[in-house]
């Protein structure tokens, strides 16, 4: 006959400190490692261009799954080897108070809260300025969970002290979509327009900063009305913006 004995209290108790223990020091570690290695790839990236991007590497595998298997064309251009004009053409449309703000436009984003509260259950409008954008794309993935918009945060604020305005610009301007499979002002060049982007007019950056709220559904050479709309109001707003 086999007997079963109670375990004392206190073994209990040493038990589940030890368990306790051991998964504070995991969490402690993994964030440790977490932070040192996200410090460390921001630091690389302020430096060397990014190869690839999640949101890359997300999009490709979406369009296995969709049988299209559209395959990604990009083509890294310094800060130099961009036109004014396409800088200028992002700040307005995506981000005015770029140059003002320390990664977080408060204003636009207290604007957009109290917006979107007002139009409950209709279209919701975002915030996002090009740093948490930038920050989104080259380390994160896309979605509206608090843990994504958290990290979202973390990276900004480090892109914003490490990387400066200039090369937060840089970045952006060579890793976001412009189309099925197309990332990067360059490829958006000379796949609309078939010249570099340093050449890019007035008009053509317009265009190209017209269709970045949704690349996969407009065209900056076959623009709808709405396009052409948004391409004329930001082509004749480039003279008043300053980039870094």
């Amino acid at each position: 006959m086999v007997v079963y004995k109670e375990v004392p209290e206190h073994l209990k108790t040493s038990i589940w400190k030890r368990i306790l223990t051991s998964i504070f020091r995991w969490l402690f570690w993994s964030v440790v490692i977490f932070v040192v290695s996200s410090v460390v790839l921001v630091f690389i990236y302020k430096y060397v261009p990014p190869f690839i991007t999640p949101f890359m590497v997300i999009r490709s595998v979406e369009g296995m799954f969709t049988g299209k298997n559209v395959s990604i064309t990009k083509s890294w251009v310094s800060y130099d080897e961009i036109s004014d004009n396409i800088k200028r053409a992002v700040i307005f449309s995506e981000d005015k108070r770029y140059l003002q703000h320390d990664g977080f436009d408060w204003k636009a984003i207290s604007a957009a809260k109290k917006y979107n509260e007002r139009m409950k259950g209709k279209r919701v409008i975002g915030a996002s300025t090009i740093s948490m954008q930038t920050s989104k794309n080259v380390f994160l993935w896309h979605g509206r969970n608090y843990l994504r918009k958290g990290l979202e945060a973390y990276f900004t604020v480090l892109i914003e002290a490490v990387w400066g305005k200039e090369r937060i610009l840089e970045v952006y301007l060579n890793i976001i979509e412009w189309g099925e499979g197309i990332y990067g002002v360059e490829a958006a060049s000379e796949y609309y327009f078939k010249k570099s982007a340093k050449n890019l007019t007035v008009r053509e950056a317009g265009a190209l900063a017209a269709i970045v709220p949704n690349p996969r559904k407009w065209s900056a050479a076959n623009p709808t009305s709405y396009v052409k709309k948004r391409t004329s109001l930001i082509s004749s707003q480039l003279k008043r913006i300053k980039i870094p």
